[in-house]
């Protein structure tokens, strides 16, 4: 099948340049094609996701991706699809954020020398040394004020103010695509539909720069990849606990996973077609299994099994599924304590220093229980567990042998309400 088939088959397809052209231009070379991701946090996070996959698709489809750091560009910021001004960051902080990203590609990208090998390119190296005369004269020149205007990411935020230094990220971004263009005969953009004006303002450049020259029209092409939606209204990517990063340090595998196998059932499906490379006609089989017994979630559990397996590897997904089994079942105790620092990460949760200590004086201390008098009805009424293990020993001390790897006890009162302690 050929890859835009495959794009359209899964709604990824959200709008390109010459769709026959670019058709013809993808059966017939191997096509180098970027995408740019500007360094605006330490971390992408799966907002991002799309468009690297994208990249990824084209990469098995034997093309050859740049994934574009926008070290140049993150020092301005992109207006696209914000109502007001980004915080401009620091040269350094920039510079940190940008090797973080890097990483992070890496990870998912094939990055070798091989003909479809993927590289990493940073807008800084040559955004950095344009001067401001260059930048006009040989750039800016190109662009008309109402041209520029009339874009989205532009228009959108004239109401309430555009900077002079937002408003000139267009024409950087185009200075990039240009760029690439001419020392890697870079051919392809692809973005979010937020980036199509930025994309076809770099493809203008393109020509008018040729022309000037009196060269002949580039062969160049801009797609995107449509905005991910949920059903419910909320925004995709977005949890009680803010972003969902693709960084395990800022969210754990753990967290990762129930993301993903919380899907809403109005979307698994398309989110299944949307992130995973699993085949068509498999994605089919797991929507008749979603319609006949919804129920079993094995839709669910597939996008998250394979979301996981490709952002932290099959040993994160493997402790991501003890530590779900162990909290659903109730039985914790075989869990280490690094998958306690995962599974527990949002649990209220008290240090103490005591080797030994009464249950009932750890529940009132932890604030599991208002007073001694209530924790001992706790107990005696089998409410409050050590380590999943039911225990209405109103006398019991707590020894190093309820203590997990020397370092937690986990204490749950009633059927959900866990308590981490810690040592």
């Amino acid at each position: 099948m050929h890859i835009l088939d495959d794009l359209k088959a899964r709604g990824l397809l959200n709008q390109a340049t010459d769709e026959d052209g670019l058709r013809k231009h993808l059966s017939e070379n191997t096509v180098t094609l970027y995408c740019g991701f500007d360094p605006t946090a330490d971390s992408l996070h799966i907002g991002h996701l799309l468009p690297v996959l994208m990249l990824k698709r084209f990469q098995e489809s034997g093309h050859r991706p740049i994934a574009l750091i926008g070290g140049g560009t993150g020092l301005i910021g992109d207006p696209s699809g914000r109502s007001t001004e980004r915080q401009l960051n620091s040269v350094d902080i920039v510079k940190g954020y940008s090797d973080s990203i890097k990483e992070q590609l890496a990870s998912i990208l094939h990055f070798d020398a091989s003909e479809s090998g993927a590289v990493a390119r940073n807008n800084y190296e040559w955004l950095s040394s344009l001067t401001v005369i260059e930048f006009l004269r040989d750039i800016g020149k190109h662009f008309g004020i109402n041209y520029m205007l009339g874009k989205d990411s532009v228009e959108s935020r004239l109401e309430n103010g555009i900077s002079f230094t937002e408003f000139t990220y267009m024409i950087l971004q185009s200075f990039d695509f240009m760029n690439l263009y001419e020392k890697e005969n870079c051919t392809l953009q692809i973005g979010g539909s937020d980036q199509w004006g930025n994309i076809t303002a770099g493809m203008e450049l393109i020509r008018r720069t040729k022309a000037e020259k009196g060269e002949e029209d580039a062969k160049v092409f801009g797609l995107t990849v449509p905005l991910i939606t949920k059903s419910d209204g909320t925004k995709f990517g977005k949890t009680a606990g803010g972003a969902v990063w693709l960084d395990p340090e800022k969210t754990t595998p753990y967290e990762f996973y129930q993301f993903w196998i919380n899907t809403d059932d109005r979307d698994v499906i398309r989110f299944l077609k949307y992130f995973t490379f699993l085949d068509l006609q498999e994605i089919d089989a797991l929507e008749k299994e979603l319609e006949e017994a919804p129920e079993k979630r094995v839709p669910h559990r597939r996008l998250a099994e394979e979301m996981t397996t490709l952002v932290h590897g099959k040993e994160a997904l493997v402790q991501a599924q003890r530590i779900t089994e162990a909290l659903f079942s109730g039985d914790v105790k075989n869990l280490n304590a690094a998958e306690i620092e995962q599974g527990f990460k949002d649990v209220p949760s008290t240090t103490i220093e005591d080797k030994e200590i009464a249950l009932v004086d750890l529940l009132v201390t932890a604030g599991i229980a208002k007073s001694k008098r209530q924790a001992r009805e706790d107990i005696a009424n089998g409410a409050v567990y050590i380590n999943g293990d039911r225990n209405q020993d109103v006398a019991y001390q707590l020894t190093d042998a309820d203590r997990i790897d020397n370092t937690f006890t986990i204490i749950r009162r009633g059927k959900k309400k866990y308590f981490l302690i810690r040592y």
